[in-house]
């Protein structure tokens, strides 16, 4: 097998609004991504997408972006795994690369939702839930998430302010994240509570916000990036891990509603693959779309016991300085959420600060990353690991 190194990456800002069509914002992306990497062609292309059939009447992203970004008759294609999707299509990539069949892939993240009414970008993303009898009795992730953060208060006895934590260090990170859509917003726990309620217990401030944007990485073998060094960073970054884990999509379905068992597997899957243990991550960007999330990934990846994750994020556990640094550039919560290019956006993160360059968010000595990508409510769980290599 081969090895797989990320080799280059680009960024779109996260926007609320743009003229852009699908088609401009993930080839934008893509030409970036490949200036950084130092090349001018790929083997193969996938491109990751939940909505846009539903949102701009758009399918066959794949090819589409090959053609708008110069690379007519390259194998290309979309994957869908509703919020994992960009995440799929990294792990689509990678084995791609490693199974020897493309030397160089580009893997690129894409959503375009700010241009469709919020009804419509509701409905859109609710048949990430089980539709029979959660999406279309009328469900959304708003009350799911909301639904879930009553059980877990109820359940652990724990006050709801104390979810603020994870949006105020998230939004920290954001302000100093050139892409994030929140880079200017400063938020307190004082300004998280009195954040109104979307969805009682859940506040504004609990939720990612409706958004756009693009993000590529480049994978290639060992031997594709030997053969040209345009582009040699002063560390590599190589995928050590990667896995996918699953569980129903519906909550009245699981063994256990407030365990992810979906992230356990996917965790368990990566780690096993990479030959390392959790002491040895050094950074985490976790699927932060909710601080439920947050809190509950924390727990079903290992880094805190049931009912303790909250008292992680207090004892100095995610901050930039702290025992797991979290959302490093914004997360979710304040970089964004265009959905189907989270995970992408994720790996190319996780990419600059393995490779000491994340400007004023970079954490120091940082060698092994994990970037954790959900779909739903933790239905698809895709966990990658990366690792910094001279």
């Amino acid at each position: 097998m081969e090895r797989v190194y990320i080799r280059g990456a680009g960024q779109l800002p996260v926007v609320r609004s743009t003229a852009q069509p699908i088609r401009a914002l993930a080839a934008s992306s893509l030409r970036a991504a490949m200036s950084d990497a130092g090349i001018e062609r790929v083997d193969a292309l996938y491109v990751g997408n939940m909505m846009s059939g539903r949102l701009s009447n758009q399918a066959q992203l794949g090819a589409l972006v090959a053609d708008e970004a110069g690379l007519r008759g390259i194998e290309a294609a979309t994957t869908e795994a509703a919020c994992s999707s960009g995440a799929v299509a990294l792990r689509f990539g990678m084995m791609a690369v490693r199974s020897g069949l493309a030397g160089l892939v580009a893997v690129c993240g894409v959503e375009l939702m700010t241009q469709a009414s919020r009804d419509d970008v509701t409905i859109a993303l609710a048949t990430a839930s089980d539709w029979e009898i959660e999406g279309g009795c009328g469900e959304t992730f708003v009350t799911l998430n909301a639904r879930l953060m009553r059980l877990y208060a109820e359940h652990y006895r724990r006050d709801y302010d104390e979810f603020g934590q994870f949006a105020v260090e998230a939004h920290r990170n954001g302000n100093q994240n050139p892409n994030a859509l929140f880079r200017d917003k400063q938020v307190s726990i004082e300004g998280y509570l009195e954040s109104r309620l979307i969805s009682p217990p859940l506040r504004l401030l609990d939720a990612s916000a409706i958004c756009s944007g693009a993000a590529t990485v480049i994978l290639g073998s060992r031997a594709a990036l030997e053969a040209s060094r345009a582009a040699a960073h002063d560390r590599r970054v190589r995928v050590i891990g990667s896995a996918i884990g699953t569980d129903s999509l519906s909550l009245q379905r699981r063994r256990d509603v407030l365990f992810l068992d979906g992230v356990a597997r996917s965790v368990d899957g990566a780690l096993t693959m990479a030959g390392i243990g959790l002491d040895e991550i050094d950074l985490f960007e976790a699927h932060d779309a909710y601080t439920i999330m947050s809190v509950m990934s924390l727990e079903a990846t290992g880094f805190a016991q049931p009912g303790r994750g909250l008292d992680f994020a207090r004892d100095n556990g995610i901050g930039r300085d702290g025992a797991l640094p979290m959302a490093t550039m914004g997360g979710l919560k304040a970089r964004g959420h265009p959905v189907g290019a989270t995970g992408v956006y994720q790996a190319a993160e996780c990419f600059l600060q393995l490779t000491n360059r994340a400007g004023a968010n970079q954490i120091p000595n940082a060698e092994v990353a994990m970037a954790q990508n959900f779909g739903g409510t933790g239905a698809t769980v895709v966990t990658h690991l990366f690792r910094a290599e001279a």
